[in-house]
């Protein structure tokens, strides 16, 4: 089996300057990096993983379409929504929009510091497979009474990084076992990382937590009434209800509203209670990972970067 080629990463000598933008949902980071982009003449690589998506707009409080079209965005309304969305997919996106990018400057903007992380410190190189392979492996993985306990077994280390839940992440740590014959950690020790990009400067901004949730609840309230729920039955008509995006906050709740499972009533609420959490997690990752990021308010921190610039 051989080895899937690792992502360039070096670019041609117009390679912008690259700043990061990550904070939370509902923290204002959109708007923020709009103010930016016009002020710096900048691109924007957005790290969302529900803006990637062609028709998931509300959802996704993806930018407006003045916004996309005053300023090159690059990583949204990429894939179909029976596509799926991972770190790999947003490494090779991005090593296309360095090659890409015109403007002096390009700003990573997201919520996800998982994805930002790849882009500098690298992904290991995947076995590559052929289709009857792929098959193969993906029915031995099906016939495993429980693949998550399969995978503690085989490596307690990778099962511990992720949740029981997380099936796309076990099922992929099993095809890598299954393919090499090594414990993921293993795999993953032993196969060099390719990083796209030094780590770059990384802003994030502090919202204090009431504020932050009434962002939330007042963007709950505005997506329900903007069409939601609509936006949710076209993608369940027309993809079925098995495709990735079903999972993230939002959709998911929707979906158990058609299901019977929630009352109207309930909807608003528990999409507000979820975004919060989401909220929570990602400022807890953000400040574990990123400890050096600067810290500041919306206003001071757009201040602040255009000083350092």
């Amino acid at each position: 089996m051989s080895q899937s080629k690792p992502l360039e990463s070096t670019f041609a000598p117009h390679t912008p300057t690259i700043l990061a933008l990550v904070a939370p949902t509902a923290s204002g980071k959109t708007e923020l990096a709009i103010e930016l982009a016009t002020a710096l003449d900048a691109e924007i690589f957005s790290i969302d993983s529900l803006s990637i998506y062609k028709h998931i707009n509300i959802a996704s409080a993806k930018p407006s379409q003045k916004a996309l079209s005053q300023i090159p965005h690059h990583a949204i309304n990429v894939l179909e929504p029976s596509e799926h969305c991972s770190a790999e997919v947003f490494c090779t996106l991005f090593a296309q929009a360095l090659q890409a990018c015109q403007k002096e400057f390009l700003l990573i903007v997201g919520g996800s510091g998982f994805y930002l992380s790849c882009l500098y410190e690298g992904l290991s190189a995947m076995p590559r497979l052929s289709q009857e392979e792929q098959v193969g492996i993906e029915e031995r993985i099906r016939n495993l009474a429980s693949p998550y306990a399969f995978l503690a077994d085989i490596d307690p280390q990778s099962a511990q990084s992720i949740a029981p839940s997380d099936t796309y992440r076990v099922q992929k740590l099993l095809s890598i076992y299954f393919a090499t014959q090594l414990a993921p950690s293993v795999y993953f020790a032993t196969h060099a990382r390719s990083p796209l990009i030094p780590k770059p400067p990384i802003y994030t901004i502090h919202t204090p937590k009431p504020e932050l949730h009434a962002r939330i609840e007042a963007r709950t309230k505005a997506m329900l009434d903007s069409g939601l729920l609509d936006e949710a039955r076209f993608l369940l008509e027309n993809y079925g209800r098995s495709i990735q995006p079903f999972k993230a906050i939002g959709l998911k709740e929707c979906l158990d509203y058609f299901d019977g499972e929630l009352e109207s009533s309930e909807l608003e609420p528990l999409i507000a209670t979820h975004t919060r959490q989401l909220a929570k997690r990602q400022a807890t990752y953000i400040r574990a990972k990123f400890p050096s990021a600067q810290v500041e308010s919306s206003e001071k921190l757009y201040d602040r970067i255009m000083r350092e610039i």
